[in-house]
């Protein structure tokens, strides 16, 4: 595909990839309730991480050798809002549903464009204003009072969408002008010492390692952190964090859907209803950005 085609494209590449990671998130939220049966939440961040950071260590192993004060500095830092956003994340779906958090998590929409402006000095398209309002509706719709009440859990994760808000721009910010792979690496250390660190005070018993959690264990190492995460860090910097948090937002709906297949989580009509909303704010910002670049192409 040549790169003119590329930007022609309803969803250009970028888009595609972080739309596929997204899928892999939504999955996350029932996975990890199934995990929980068996394990404190923090100890299983701490183990999922650590994992992960051994996988990634040995892909990434002469870039870490070689590291730069600057990806140390950065992979640190957002190590930081990684492991405390999974951390309130993790805790969080021990008093909510699968599906609400993903829908409450997906409110980082909300807080990307206001952050956007206000670390990186810069105002996000029209289309994607626009679109940040649709999907914010959308969201609206599934977390009001007819859709249940708002409970300690819920407000865990609300927290975990702020902190997620700040690691998407300061993503940008670090990544912007150039990606190295062992930032990655950085961000699961860190993530992991921190799950390791308040694991104590989150537990809930003896550690009971079934077949079944150490299967989450690793789906959750490898296809939710290495791949996702490695794919997000690399591919991000190719679109706007207000663009990449609005896709982001259908990690709710994938949440849900795959809820309702391996937890028999139901959604109401309500529910419903702010998922296709949601999905209608996506692809208007898509659209427009298509509309928008179409456009450029004519007058230049």
């Amino acid at each position: 595909m040549t790169e003119q085609t590329e930007h022609r494209s309803l969803f250009p590449r970028a888009d595609r990839y972080l739309l596929a990671i997204t899928l892999i998130w939504g999955s996350t939220f029932s996975v990890t309730k199934l995990a929980l049966v068996d394990l404190p939440p923090l100890m299983l961040q701490g183990m999922r991480f650590t994992l992960a950071a051994l996988m990634v260590g040995i892909y990434t192993w002469k870039d870490i050798k070689t590291t730069s004060r600057e990806s140390l500095r950065a992979g640190l830092l957002l190590g930081v809002m990684l492991g405390l956003g999974f951390a309130f994340q993790t805790v969080g779906l021990l008093y909510t549903s699968a599906g609400k958090a993903g829908f409450l998590t997906g409110t980082m929409v909300v807080f990307t464009p206001i952050l956007q402006l206000l670390i990186e000095r810069k105002r996000p398209s029209l289309g994607n204003g626009i679109g940040v309002l649709i999907v914010a509706a959308g969201l609206w719709l599934f977390t009001s009072p007819a859709a249940g009440e708002f409970n300690f859990g819920d407000m865990l994760i609300l927290i975990c969408a702020v902190i997620f808000a700040f690691y998407i721009v300061y993503l940008d910010v670090f990544t912007k002008q150039r990606f190295d792979r062992e930032i990655v690496f950085y961000q699961f250390v860190v993530t992991a010492v921190i799950g390791f660190s308040a694991a104590p005070f989150f537990s809930h018993g003896e550690i009971a390692l079934s077949t079944e959690s150490l299967g989450a264990v690793i789906y959750l190492a490898f296809f939710a952190s290495t791949i996702a995460i490695f794919v997000q860090s690399k591919y991000q910097r190719e679109t706007t964090p207000t663009k990449a948090a609005i896709i982001f937002t259908m990690e709710p709906v994938f949440a849900a859907l795959l809820a309702y297949i391996i937890l028999f989580e139901t959604m109401n009509a309500l529910e419903i209803t702010g998922a296709v909303v949601m999905f209608a704010g996506l692809l208007f910002s898509e659209l427009y950005g298509l509309r928008t670049a179409s456009k450029k192409r004519k007058n230049s």
